[in-house]
């Protein structure tokens, strides 16, 4: 079953072009993994699925799950199951993570059907233990004074209480030490099934050692010029990309953006 389906994308930020022609199609119950060079569209990538303002759609389309992405607000896509796990979550004072995370949830259900108190508190509880946070987590204010693999930990426990269909990782990795990367991995493996797929955008194979991708693609110059396997992987982490460049004939790979 298709979970998104994305052809011929294009996104421009500033006046300037960042994604030439994305084409990518994940199913249910595949992790795919971008990998390439700073500055060739990967966190454009994750920001225009999201509805990032500051990136406008200029061409081609997203499916998701039989709907068309791209006419549905930002609220509308977290609603339908869309969600990502930031490079640099925001810290928001005065909100606490429970607040922020129950409100997130009875977002989803709608109007009625709101999670009880007690159902939550238990849920929430039970995933913080499996991150291995501090419950006092619940009751901090949403990131603020947390430590960089705080918040990615931080950002895990969202995925897992909101359970989405489609989860992009972006950078995930970034500042986590080995043990909150194991950790942090096994939450992200808990999720597979057949009914979610997922997006992980890392520039390190060691992040692809814990989760284990079903394909890997590399993107230059706001394009997904390389696909295969895990193989694919481990061979950028052991020659980089410059033989890719050579075998594609590619002379500058970057174009300006994440």
């Amino acid at each position: 079953m298709s979970i998104i389906e994305i052809r011929g994308l294009r996104v421009e930020a500033d006046g300037k072009e960042i994604l030439k022609g994305v084409d990518l199609t994940v199913n249910g119950g595949e992790v795919h993994a971008i990998m390439g060079p700073n500055g060739t569209g990967k966190s454009t990538l994750a920001a225009a699925l999201m509805g990032h303002p500051k990136y406008k759609v200029t061409g081609g389309t997203v499916t998701f799950q039989g709907q068309n992405l791209l006419e549905m607000s930002v609220d509308e896509r977290s609603r339908a199951g869309m969600f990502l796990a930031m490079q640099y979550p925001s810290e928001i004072p005065g909100v606490t993570n429970a607040d922020f995370l129950r409100s997130a949830i009875n977002a989803r259900r709608g109007e009625g059907n709101e999670i009880s108190l007690i159902k939550f508190i238990r849920q929430m509880e039970s995933k913080m233990k499996q991150l291995e946070m501090d419950p006092q987590f619940m009751h901090r204010y949403l990131n603020e004074g947390f430590s960089g693999g705080e918040k990615k930990r931080n950002e895990i426990l969202q995925m897992l209480m909101l359970e989405p269909a489609f989860v992009i990782l972006d950078e995930i990795d970034s500042g986590l030490d080995i043990d909150a990367l194991k950790i942090v991995a096994a939450g992200v493996n808990s999720m597979r099934s057949a009914e979610r797929g997922f997006l992980v955008i890392t520039h390190y194979q060691r992040l692809l050692n814990y989760i284990q991708p079903d394909y890997v693609h590399v993107m230059m110059q706001g394009r997904i010029v390389k696909s295969g396997g895990p193989e694919l992987a481990q061979r950028l982490e052991a020659e980089g990309y410059d033989w890719v460049k050579e075998e594609l004939g590619i002379v500058d790979e970057t174009v300006g953006q994440a």
